[in-house]
């Protein structure tokens, strides 16, 4: 399976204030039912899914990531196996790629790592794990 990019995260400082100025835009965020305060997401047509998360849910979840001055998007790739995810993180350190986040089992259900492409933003790598 190739990958897919079905997912964008915009990371916010405020959800609320996020939530509100993307409603005037047309889009309706649902606030995550596990995480209200920190995560909404939104489907769009075209099949991808917009995501907010706020700075504090960030910094949680990718060990070495801090707020920066500009840019605040993480592109995110599906990959069909959590194994795809480790050799494509493997892959793309060797290649000199900025590392933010090793491949871990998310509490969610998926294998996910992260690193920053060439100008620093974030790419997200993820796989949902097997059912158990």
């Amino acid at each position: 399976m190739p990958t897919t990019v079905n997912a964008i995260d915009i990371v916010v400082s405020d959800l609320g204030a996020a939530i509100e100025f993307y409603r005037r835009l047309g889009l309706e965020f649902e606030r995550d039912q596990y995480m209200p305060d920190d995560h909404a997401g939104c489907d769009l047509p075209n099949g991808l899914h917009l995501m907010l998360d706020t700075e504090d849910l960030r910094g949680k979840v990718t060990a070495h990531w801090t707020p920066p001055k500009l840019g605040r998007t993480f592109l995110t790739f599906e990959y069909d196996s959590p194994a795809a995810v480790d050799a494509t993180y493997a892959e793309l350190v060797a290649a000199g790629v900025t590392a933010l986040q090793e491949p871990y089992d998310a509490p969610w259900g998926m294998r996910y790592a992260t690193v920053a492409d060439p100008s620093g933003n974030g790419v997200d790598l993820y796989a949902n794990l097997p059912a158990s």
